[in-house]
């Protein structure tokens, strides 16, 4: 009876080993972070419902965490701090190359591409009726962008097609809040904003500025920033988008991107696509950036390889995205 009993547990345990090796081997994750950005940028707001969107339809409790943004969530995602995060198309190249804000760190290969999400314009805030060009800068006190972070390249890119360097300009290194309290009390002359577009902060500046505008980044300085670097596309800012805005206003854009760690499970990663883009309709009652979802904008214009969970989706709406 002993030795029955013995090779009766020996059984089970195997199968118990097989059992677990098999559910660990295949087992997805039952819950995500999600680097955003600040509460007064877009990236807050906006990953929260599709934080949202995602937990409902893909079963996956996904939570959107206030961050520094397009640099700070792909550093958490590489630390495994994140598993998804909203980024500018540019930054992350920047990140996949090794190049300019990812210089000194080296490449970080550990995320892929979900997909594009919507337009983050180069916005231009001034309240200095003075500046009416990006060449009136020059000589003038104006936010960039903290140094290395995704707007202040943008800032540089600018500034560099228009004949300035950031020399030529008294620069300050401040996020998008704290541009707005500056423009608000007059310490600065302009900011650079890279958001979509509105963006709360500006918002709320030009509700209680009437000289709050948005300057153009248009004709050879667009042409420009677009021959020199394939991610910038023109962008028209519509009329009233901001208090005071009687006209389109033309700029350029990097696209918004969801990206994810590479080590998410296929299937994970499909089920998260298919939360979004099966949804776009009640996510635009939500947020005006829902609008921009489509699948043509989701594809195009992406330098990182996309995970294989999204390509899945993708392919069956007949659209190859590249994996490698």
């Amino acid at each position: 009876m002993k030795k029955i009993l013995l090779a009766v547990l020996a059984i089970i345990l195997v199968f118990s080993m097989v059992a677990c090796g098999g559910a660990t081997e295949n087992k997805g994750a039952s819950k995500m972070a999600m680097g955003t950005g600040g509460p007064q940028g877009t990236y807050y707001a906006y990953g929260g419902i599709l934080s949202r969107y995602m937990k409902d339809n893909a079963g996956i409790a996904v939570t959107a965490v206030s961050t520094g943004g397009s640099k700070a969530n792909i550093q958490g995602i590489d630390i495994g701090d994140y598993q998804l995060g909203t980024v500018q198309s540019d930054v992350m190249h920047y990140a996949y190359t090794g190049t300019r804000s990812f210089e000194e760190e080296g490449k970080v290969e550990t995320f892929r591409t979900v997909a594009g999400l919507y337009a983050e314009a180069v916005q231009l805030v001034t309240t200095n009726p003075n500046i009416k060009t990006v060449a009136d800068l020059k000589g003038k006190k104006v936010s960039i962008g903290a140094p290395g972070s995704g707007v202040y390249f943008n800032a540089i890119d600018v500034l560099s097609a228009a004949g300035l360097s950031e020399s030529d300009i008294k620069a300050q290194y401040q996020d998008f809040g704290q541009s707005a309290d500056s423009l608000k009390d007059g310490k600065i002359d302009a900011a650079f904003v890279v958001a979509g577009a509105p963006t709360p902060a500006i918002t709320e500046l030009c509700m209680t500025n009437n000289k709050a505008r948005i300057v153009p980044i248009d004709g050879a300085i667009a042409e420009k920033l677009m021959k020199d670097n394939t991610f910038y596309s023109v962008y028209k800012i519509p009329a009233k988008t901001y208090a005071n805005q009687d006209a389109d206003v033309t700029t350029v854009t990097v696209k918004a991107t969801l990206i994810v760690t590479a080590d998410a499970t296929e299937d994970d990663v499909y089920n998260l696509t298919k939360a979004i883009f099966d949804n776009i309709d009640a996510i635009t009652k939500e947020h005006a950036k829902g609008a921009e979802l489509s699948l043509e904008n989701a594809t195009e214009g992406l330098t990182v390889p996309f995970h294989a969970g999204a390509a899945k989706y993708f392919k069956e709406k007949n659209i190859e995205v590249t994996t490698k």
